[in-house]
Formats: structure tokens, C-alpha cells, sequence
């Protein structure tokens, strides 16, 4: 009997092909929006400034923030329907044309951007009576209240365009040559009997297989791998990260970190404070994997076996089961959050095959015009991969909110600390439920397991992540960076994080090569924020035990509001203070009872 493979996402309903009328027709839309928004600057904006009445400046402003929701809700769109074959499909070439086009109507966006950033730079003295005198641009205060600071960090408006022209074939070049040489990576290896070609993602996964023996060969098969393309890997990194640190000194900035933290809307007291709760729970993360190590008769964990599975370990799910049960647990939290994770199984939003040619990981992307969302994943049957539907399914969720909410482009544009809250909620919905039905000690064990390795991941792995990119780039602004440079960089952050825990002599010195974040232009310290939103989520999900059902409005309206405030703002909502490191330890002290109780179940296991 032939096994069903898991779905491919389903996008009909947002344009009938890369290449059909509806599509030219949505891209030749874009660019007259943009040419109109151009005039408009040129015949209105460009004469008015400071000195011009509170009432004219206030009907400007109203129409500039319409013009921009306008573009950005089809700019977004477009961008999210092309990335959905890039991402897929890296040999779509097709996709690739389609994407370069885009991008030179999307860069005449972004140069606008600039400009109304700077022209409201211009008038901040009086945005104060603007907002009072408009309800528009009272919706939209703290857009143009936080575009009036961020203007202070902006080149002169010749050089802002000459670097957003240069990014097409400079920083988005790099990305593209990273996402195509990983994409299409081909690796032989033997599984089940027979030689297969797997993906890198594919063969990434099987750092979860049940046996050693295949845990082992796969990584040292990706090792090899990554061995064979560090060199162009390198310099795709080393052309982003001195960029960045190029424009971030042009433009004013303190630091790498510095515009990061802004994007974050969260600043560096609230930071410091998160890191050094982090970096003391080392050893909590410690206990669980010399637990783990011990549990597979060995001292140390080598890093083929920190993926290991536990318990009941011959546990799979196809995809029809892991629907059914992330239906059933959404449906114990929120009717509204299960109703949404319903159509994205039946409307086949998800995109879940693993195939060479598609990127690894996972993500979640909306579709403004036409207020849904679409999910990449690489689903293999685990409960690892189950909680990883759940997450993205959370994200899904977050931006279903903000569309029922009716907020706008400019009212939603949500910070990375913040966009992690839903989906890491949803997958501790997902993760507490089993364990609280379960009385198995071999399944709970699998479950803590499951749940454990993706906290040590966002905690331990995320700040080793955190110290490589920081090192990089400060180790940047003085020369290139060889591929071995990467390596040891890489090397000695998992050891200043995972400690004895691993063994020092097989650790992961080219997780550098695949991870995407590192090779963003727009998202640097892509690391950080996934820590904020484990935390974040972690204290919620504490409010949420305590307050029950009444929980959940003020929970969806948080995330309605994520683009409209600042972290610290919006956690004091719920009287939480992130620039207290109190907050954050207690989060991690949640994690901790379950490494308690993960310790004595594997006791008793091997007892």
C-alpha cells in the first residue's frame, strides 16, 4: 500500500499561476500605485514641511498612510505568492525571473519608504497636533511617532536609494546564491537497505531517527556535505555581514546590534536582562542532557545524539493524524484557534512534502489581500515535527487576529519578539495537554523529551547563535572571515553554551552554512527573539493556567496589537516587566520543573 505524502500548499485562490493575467495584471497594479505615490511626493510632500499648517500637514500624513496600506497589502501579497514557489522549488526558473522583476518594483517601494521616513523625521515637533487633529493619523500614532525616531538613522536620501538599488544584486544576491546552494544540495545515503538522494533538510531530520547508527552517518554525511560548499558559503557571508556593518555605521548606528534592538522594539536593559537569565540556567539544560547522555550509556553527548528521541520512540504520525491532533488540543485552548488551524488543513494551506529543491525549516507567511496564511514545513512523522505544525499554525493564528481585527499594513508590522508568541503558545498548548493525558512514563518521557529539546534549542542554542553572530560581525568590521574562521567561531560559542555537556571532539562547526537567518540583510541577530518569545509565551501560558477562559480576549487582542506598541508596553498589559531579569527567570524555572521531571522519569527508566 502506498504511503500518502504530505500536501503541497494550495494557492489558487490568490493568483492562477506565476504567469497568468490575473498575476501581470496584480504586479502592473503595484508599479501604478508606486508612480502615483511617486507624484504625489514630487507635487505635495516635497513642498511642505514644518512651516506648513497642522491642518494641511494632517491631510497629507492621512493620505500618505493611505497610499502606503494600500501598496504594502499587494507588495506583501505578491512577494508572499513568489516566495512560495522559490521556497519550494529552487529549480523554478520561472519563479526566479518572476522574483527579480518583482524585486525592481519592490525597491521603488522601499526607496518611498524612505522618503516619507524621512519627511516625518521632518515634521516630528509636530506630530503631537497632527495625531490630535486626525483620527487617521491618531490610529496610526505609534507608526509615525516610531517612524519619526527611526528617521535619525538614515543616510541622505541619494544615498538610501543608491543602497537600496544596490541591495538587488549585492546583500540579495548573496541570500539567493546561500538559499539556492543549500536548496539544491544532493546527498547519497543508505537507509532502510538502499541508497537514496536526499535533501539537506531530509537528511537534517534524521538527526531524530531512533538509531544511532543512522543518527551517526547522517552527520557525519552533513559534515561532509557542508565541507564540500563552505567556500561560497563563506563569502555569502562575509559579503552581508560587512554591508551591514558598513550601512550601520553610515547611518548613525552604535552597533550591530543596535537596529536589531529597534526592529525587536525592545531595548537593551530588557535584553541584558533576558540574556543574563539565560546564560544562569545553563546548567539547568545541562542536567537534562548528561540525563539524556546517560539514558544512551554514554558520559558526554556527541551531536548526533541531542536529537535522539526518547520513550516511546517508535511513535510516528502520518499527516492526517497529526491534524486530527493538533485539531483536538487547539480545540481545549480556543474554538477560534482550532476554526483556524480547520481551514488551513482543509484549504490545504500548508506545504509539507519534503523534496530536494525546497528549503529546509519551517515558516509562516500571510497574504494580506486575501487575509489567510500559507505554511512551509518539512513534515516527518515525528512529534517533533507535530509540535512544528503547531507553531506555525500559532503564527497563522497571530495574523488571522490582526486581519479580524481589521488593522492595517502599517498597524501590524510586528516585531520578531513579539511574532513568536502565538506560535510558541500553541505549541505548549500541544506539548502540556499530552502530558497532562497521559500516564505512560515512557510516552511523557518522549513528550518532555520533545518539549525540552526545543527549549534547550531556543535557550542554550539560540544564545550560542547570539555569540557567533556578534563575534562575526565585530571580527568583520576588521577583515574577511575564512570558512574555517566561521568554524572556530561557531565552535567555541556551543562550548561557552552547551559546556561538558557535549563532547567537545563532535560538535556542529558548520551551522553556519544552512541557517538563513545569518544570511539576511534586514534580519540581523535573527536569534534572540525566538528566546523573548519562548518567555514571553512561557509567562502567558502561567496567566493563562491562573485566569482560565477569560484569558483568551485579552490574549487575542495582544496579538491584534503587536504591531502598535513596544514589547515593554505591551507585556505591561499583563503586569508583566521584561527589564526585570525576575520575569525571565521564572519562565525558566517552568522549564526546569520539566527537566526535574524529565531526570526522574529516566531514572526509572533505566532502573
Amino acid at each position: 500500500m502506498t504511503k500518502t505524502p504530505p500536501p503541497h500548499w494550495d494557492l489558487s485562490n490568490i493568483y492562477p499561476s506565476l504567469d497568468s493575467a490575473k498575476f501581470k495584471a496584480a504586479l502592473k497594479k503595484l508599479s501604478a500605485q508606486i508612480d502615483e505615490t511617486e507624484s504625489f511626493f514630487n507635487e505635495k510632500i516635497s513642498k511642505n514641511n514644518a512651516e506648513t499648517p497642522v491642518s494641511e500637514l494632517a491631510k497629507l500624513t492621512d493620505e500618505l498612510i493611505a497610499r502606503f496600506n494600500k501598496s504594502y497589502d499587494l507588495a506583501k501579497t505578491i512577494s508572499a505568492y513568489i516566495y512560495s514557489f522559490i521556497t519550494t522549488d529552487s529549480f523554478d526558473q520561472l519563479a526566479k525571473k518572476t522574483l527579480s522583476q518583482f524585486e525592481q518594483i519592490e525597491v521603488r517601494l522601499r526607496m518611498l519608504g524612505t522618503q516619507a521616513q524621512q519627511w516625518v523625521g521632518s515634521i516630528a515637533d509636530l506630530l503631537p497636533e497632527i495625531i490630535n487633529s486626525s483620527s487617521e493619523s491618531k490610529a496610526h500614532a505609534f507608526f509615525l511617532q516610531e517612524t519619526a525616531e527611526q528617521s535619525r538613522y538614515l543616510m541622505s536620501e541619494k544615498e538610501e536609494s543608491l543602497a537600496a538599488e544596490l541591495s538587488l544584486s549585492g546583500t540579495g544576491g548573496w541570500e539567493k546564491l546561500q538559499g539556492t546552494v543549500t536548496s539544491q544540495l544532493k546527498i547519497d545515503f543508505e537507509l532502510d537497505g538502499e541508497i537514496q538522494q536526499l535533501s539537506a533538510p531530509a537528511l537534517i531530520n534524521l538527526h531524530s531517527h531512533p538509531e544511532e547508527n543512522v543518527r551517526k552517518r547522517a552527520y557525519e554525511a552533513e559534515m561532509e556535505a557542508w565541507e564540500s560548499i563552505k567556500e561560497p558559503l563563506a563569502a555569502c557571508m562575509n559579503g552581508i555581514k560587512g554591508t551591514v556593518n558598513t550601512l550601520n555605521k553610515k547611518r548613525g548606528r552604535e552597533d550591530a546590534l543596535h537596529a536589531s534592538l529597534d526592529a525587536a522594539r525592545m531595548d537593551r536593559d530588557s535584553l541584558n536582562a533576558m540574556l543574563e537569565a539565560m546564560k544562569e540556567s545553563f546548567p539547568i539544560f545541562h542536567r537534562y542532557f548528561i540525563a539524556k547522555a546517560k539514558r544512551l550509556g554514554k558520559e558526554k553527548l556527541p551531536w548526533w545524539d541531542i536529537f535522539a528521541p526518547a520513550g516511546d520512540s517508535e511513535k510516528t504520525y502520518s499527516y492526517q493524524e497529526a491534524s486530527e491532533f493538533i485539531l483536538e488540543q487547539f480545540g481545549g485552548f480556543s474554538p477560534k484557534l482550532k476554526n483556524l488551524a480547520q481551514r488551513a488543513f482543509s484549504e490545504n494551506w500548508i506545504d509539507a512534502e519534503q523534496r530536494v529543491g525546497k528549503r529546509g525549516g519551517a515558516f509562516c507567511i500571510g497574504m494580506p489581500n486575501v487575509k489567510e496564511s500559507r505554511i512551509l514545513s518539512n513534515f516527518d512523522g515525528t512529534f517533533d515535527q507535530v509540535s512544528t505544525l503547531a507553531h506555525e499554525l500559532g503564527h497563522a493564528f497571530h495574523n488571522e487576529c490582526i486581519y479580524t481585527a481589521g488593522k492595517t499594513s502599517l498597524q501590524s508590522e510586528t516585531p520578531m519578539t513579539l511574532a513568536e508568541t502565538a506560535s510558541v503558545m500553541c505549541e505548549t498548548v500541544v506539548t502540556n495537554a499530552v502530558l497532562s493525558k497521559t500516564d505512560n512514563p515512557d510516552e511523557k518521557l518522549a513528550i518532555l523529551e520533545t518539549s525540552l529539546l526545543g527549549s534547550s534549542q531556543i535557550i542554550v542554542d539560540i544564545y550560542s547563535r547570539y555569540l557567533f553572530e556578534k563575534e562575526v560581525f565585530e571580527r568583520r568590521a576588521d577583515t574577511e572571515l575564512s570558512a574555517e574562521d566561521l568554524c572556530e567561531i561557531m565552535e567555541k560559542a556551543q562550548k561557552a553554551t552547551y559546556g561538558d555537556a557535549l563532547d567537545e571532539k563532535h560538535l556542529h562547526k558548520y551551522m553556519w552554512t544552512w541557517k538563513p537567518h545569518y544570511y539576511s540583510a534586514g534580519l540581523s541577530f535573527y536569534n534572540f527573539p525566538y528566546a523573548f518569545g519562548l518567555l514571553f509565551a512561557t509567562g502567558l501560558y502561567a496567566i493563562y493556567q491562573e485566569r482560565g477562559d477569560e484569558f483568551i480576549p485579552d490574549y487575542i487582542d495582544l496579538l491584534a496589537s503587536t504591531g502598535e506598541g513596544r514589547a515593554a508596553e505591551l507585556a505591561d498589559r499583563f503586569g508583566i516587566n521584561i527589564r526585570e531579569k525576575k520575569f525571565w527567570a521564572d519562565s525558566l524555572k517552568v522549564i526546569e520543573k520539566q527537566v526535574d521531571e524529565y531526570c526522574e522519569l529516566q531514572k526509572e527508566n533505566v532502573g
